[in-house]
């Protein structure tokens, strides 16, 4: 072989045994990469880049009908500390030079926490070098946060300071459990979703829509990218009046209280739109007191006792059987009805007699309508059931409410088609007319009253008016009509009629108001222990007062239903008082009259002016063009404090210096300036009665010790 060509094959089987030992080290290092260090390598590429981060909407807000906040999603933070951040020497001797006003600010906004206590816990961190250190272990609200950021150091930002933090949202009701049951609740962990209420019902409006990001390391430096925004939810106006449902609770849970009741609900509908204004669901709980933790205006089946019987007679006025003078003679309060005692409340003082049908109703008898409903359909008793239904009385409201129930009228022909149902028998027909043998959730009675109310037109019960976005309304949800005319004119002025005598003459008188007439029904009912019947472990009642106001031109209808486990049962008296109170206090709340017709010798025209923020008492009293000196106080965004003395000529008002270093006096103030000015100072606040400030349990000009509680008692 030719030398020169021998040592070029030796040359090129050298590259060649080099070039294959560099491919199988290659597959083999990345068959050792692929394996054996997939994960380490995984783990690297995921802190340069971080696909699909689900960014989650800000939920929408739930506002009531005179544009409160019910319940909106606002951040609460966890806050941590990087001890390692901006390098560690530089970052510890920051830290070391700061740590005393660091310990101090944190006292200041979390005084739960002594500044030594908090310097011992960051010491403590620090010794451990730890990068995500739990600085507080409460979730903190959004102003506590900006204020810890002001802090030395932690204003430097995470990369240098350290500081850093967990973002939370989280559901609030600013007027705590005021219509909860109603607003519903959210899962601790909102990305769960609605548990139930507005908030489950108008979760797919609220809601919104996640986004998408994801993060990508450069320069050192991580940054959100993002692929798609999130959509925050649309807000929802309710029908619900902060106003009215404080009023119908404060009415409802005194008297619960005062009858040691189980249970009580309170719903306050518009009768033209059938907008619910107040929906009160109160249950006693084990301490005693009482909680809304059911909606039981929707979801509770009861039997509705003798709220009823306007159902069955104006079934008999509508099949002309019958007048308003149509005379029964009820005897002595005591009827054998297919060998069961039918009696009135009455019976033991010997009955009512010979009474016409409206007095009947006046004096809410068993014996009289049970008597003409038996007369009339004994022998076609599907009628009279048929005759209910024509008015909707039993028609599904699907107002989407989870455990929303459906009212029960099974005649005859029903009960023979639903497997169970108790079989139809001559008792039922009477005791089906006072309201016995029938099951309604509460809200269904108010509905059918609201439509008497409403000249005959039964509306759905709305519970939201609008959809809205950014204070712009986007959707309006229309009243939904039912049934056009539940009945005939003649029947609804002759039932009008006998309601309104029902409360001005009859057993209803509780329920009535000396500024305007009420028309209504009560109702008593014993409540079944199912197979165990009526008495069975002693006999507890559902008491209940329906109706609508003013009678002449009716605005809003109202029921109060209590369930009490005892005697003696009055539904005028336990629920119409109720219902008084909250109609005479909803009907001064709209009550608009001109002042000219309130004039007289002896009227005073100089209001009242409480001390506090004189500047907004100062825009009232231009606005009244009150005498005095309101046009010297100058118009401020922040509040002008002081006091206000007034006589029958002129009101005059004083600014007053207020001094951060001790207790403010508040004594004459409004409870909201009074509020306002304390937790400005670092106070707490409890409030005791109503009216102003009558006194304070901290003395005015007393040191300033930021998170004690102070008492303040009002009064009017």
């Amino acid at each position: 072989m030719i030398p020169g060509i021998k040592n070029i094959m030796f040359r090129y089987t050298f590259i060649v045994v080099i070039m294959l030992v560099l491919a199988i080290l290659i597959i083999v290092k990345a068959g050792f990469i692929m394996f054996a260090e997939r994960q380490y390598w995984k783990d690297v590429a995921d802190r340069f880049v971080k696909e699909n981060v689900v960014v989650p909407p800000t939920r929408g807000n739930i506002i009531s009908a005179d544009g409160k906040l019910m319940a909106s999603s606002l951040p609460e933070y966890k806050i941590y500390m990087d001890f390692r951040a901006g390098g560690y020497k530089e970052s510890d001797t920051l830290l070391t030079n700061h740590l005393t006003e660091i310990c101090q600010g944190l006292h200041e906004i979390f005084p739960d926490k002594s500044a030594q206590e908090f310097r011992k816990h960051i010491l403590k961190g620090r010794r451990k070098k730890s990068r995500h250190y739990l600085l507080y272990p409460k979730r903190i609200s959004y102003i506590e946060y900006k204020q810890v950021k002001q802090l030395p150091v932690f204003c430097l930002g995470p990369n240098t300071g350290g500081l850093h933090e967990e973002k939370f949202n989280q559901r609030k009701k600013p007027f705590g459990s005021l219509a909860a049951r109603t607003l519903g609740d959210m899962y601790p962990d909102m990305s769960l979703g609605a548990k139930n209420g507005l908030e489950l019902t108008y979760d797919s409006v609220l809601r919104g829509k996640n986004g998408i990001t994801h993060r990508q390391k450069v320069m050192n430096k991580y940054l959100n990218i993002v692929d798609q925004p999130p959509v925050d939810g649309y807000d929802i106006i309710t029908t619900l009046d902060v106003d009215m449902q404080d009023i119908a609770e404060k009415a409802l849970v005194d008297q619960l209280t005062n009858l040691e009741a189980l249970s009580g609900v309170a719903i306050v509908m518009e009768v033209a739109t059938g907008e619910v204004k107040a929906n009160v669901n109160m249950i006693r709980g084990n301490d005693g007191h009482y909680y809304e933790m059911r909606n039981n205006a929707v979801s509770n089946l009861m039997e509705p006792g003798s709220t009823f019987k306007t159902a069955s007679i104006m079934v008999a006025l509508e099949d002309k059987y019958i007048t308003p003078d149509y005379v029964v003679d009820t005897g002595n309060g005591m009827v054998n009805m297919y060998g069961s005692w039918m009696k009135d409340w009455n019976w033991y003082k010997g009955g009512y007699g010979a009474i016409d049908v409206t007095r009947i109703l006046e004096v809410s008898s068993n014996v009289g309508v049970s008597t003409i409903i038996d007369r009339f359909y004994k022998n076609n008793p599907q009628k009279f059931v048929d005759g209910l239904k024509r008015m909707s009385i039993d028609k599904p409201l699907h107002l989407g409410f989870v455990g929303e129930a459906s009212p029960r009228i099974w005649g005859p022909r029903e009960r023979d088609s639903i497997k169970g149902a108790m079989p139809w028998s001559r008792t039922s027909l009477p005791w089906m007319s006072i309201g016995y043998e029938t099951m309604f959730p509460p809200i269904y009675i108010l509905n059918f009253y609201n439509a008497i109310a409403n000249n005959g037109v039964m509306v759905k019960p709305k519970f939201v008016k609008a959809i809205a976005k950014d204070g712009e309304i986007l959707q309006e949800i229309p009243t939904e009509v039912i049934n056009p005319k539940i009945c005939s004119d003649t029947t609804l002025t002759m039932i009008r009629a006998i309601l309104r005598k029902v409360v001005s003459q009859g057993l209803a008188k509780p329920a009535g108001s000396k500024q305007f007439n009420v028309s209504g029904k009560t109702g008593t009912a014993q409540i079944s222990q199912g197979t165990a019947g009526y008495r069975a472990g002693g006999v507890s009642y559902q008491v209940s007062f329906c109706g609508y106001f003013p009678s002449e031109a009716p605005k809003y209808s109202c029921m109060v239903s209590v369930l009490i486990p005892h005697g003696p049962a009055s539904g005028g008296l336990q629920a119409g008082s109720v219902f008084s109170r909250i109609a005479e206090r909803i009907y001064a709340k709209h009550l608009v009259r001109d002042l000219a017709y309130a004039k007289d010798s002896t009227s005073i025209f100089i209001p009242d002016v409480k001390n506090g923020d004189i500047e907004e008492a100062a825009y009232v009293l231009r606005a009244l063009q009150v005498p005095g000196n309101s046009n010297t106080i100058p118009q401020s965004d922040e509040p002008i404090w002081g006091k206000a003395s007034s006589t029958t000529a002129h009101a005059n008002l004083k600014t007053t210096n207020i001094n951060n270093k001790s207790v403010p006096n508040v004594i004459g103030m409004g409870a909201k300036d009074a509020v306002f000015l304390l937790e400005s100072h670092g106070l707490k606040v409890q409030l005791s009665g109503v009216g102003k400030v009558y006194k304070q349990s901290i003395p005015a000009g007393s040191a300033l010790h930021k998170g004690t509680t102070i008492i303040l008692t009002l009064k009017n």
